[in-house]
């Protein structure tokens, strides 16, 4: 079974948001793509295309909403830690191309096959990176967000990120938990937006962070 661009639109009218035509084949081209290379590199758990975009493409609709009620820039810069497989980001990309985006994955199969991904679908300046996101992040302009899925635990995450963001950068977390309690946050870091949604059955959540940080 096929996931048509046709039910890539439904799928996203249901959730309140209206794609490009253009946009949702894009996306059945990657989710295509994504499971061919699949059989070979397991790049995702599951291994059919209505179940990897039940239980992974949803992300990438939910996320693209949540980042439009962020206070980012009109063109911000964005970093997406172990970027994997490209999920959320590449589907993401497809449709929210605002300012730059840039997959960051450290194993070189994954990095791989999100070059090939970029070179078919060619959405609007978003670049595939191999390498530590650490020393990647040294080489690109600080970052308005953060994106990051089981990248690491959010508490080691927020020092990890710290460096990487611009002063008024944000991290999205995306999450099977909701988000800590205010006093449960690490010093310096103030919960911003929340929103949960459901994904195969279960409540999924994405939540962002920031730090205000002195400009000199």
């Amino acid at each position: 079974m096929t996931v048509t661009p046709e039910r890539i639109l439904a799928a996203a009218a249901d959730r309140g948001l209206h794609l490009d035509p253009a946009a949702a084949e894009r996306m059945a081209d990657y989710l295509a793509l994504l499971i061919k290379w699949n059989k070979a590199m397991n790049l995702v758990g599951p291994s059919k295309p209505e179940v990897v975009f039940d239980t992974l493409f949803v992300d990438s609709l939910y996320l693209g909403m949540f980042l439009e009620t962020l206070p980012l820039p009109a063109e911000p810069v964005c970093l997406d830690l172990g970027s994997g497989a490209g999920l959320p980001g590449i589907p993401l990309r497809c449709f929210w191309e605002r300012g730059e985006y840039h997959l960051i994955e450290l194993r070189e199969k994954r990095a791989s096959f999100l070059r090939t991904a970029l070179g078919r679908l060619r959405p609007a300046r978003t670049v595939a990176h191999r390498g530590r996101a650490e020393e990647v992040a040294t080489t690109l302009p600080p970052a308005d967000c953060i994106v990051s899925r089981a990248f690491m635990p959010w508490r080691e995450l927020t020092g990890f990120v710290r460096s990487m963001l611009a002063p008024d950068g944000l991290l999205v977390v995306l999450a099977n938990d909701p988000a800590p309690r205010p006093d449960e946050l690490p010093e310096g870091w103030a919960l911003g937006g929340e929103t949960s949604y459901p994904a195969a059955g279960k409540t999924r959540f994405f939540w962002s962070l920031s730090t205000a940080r002195p400009t000199s």
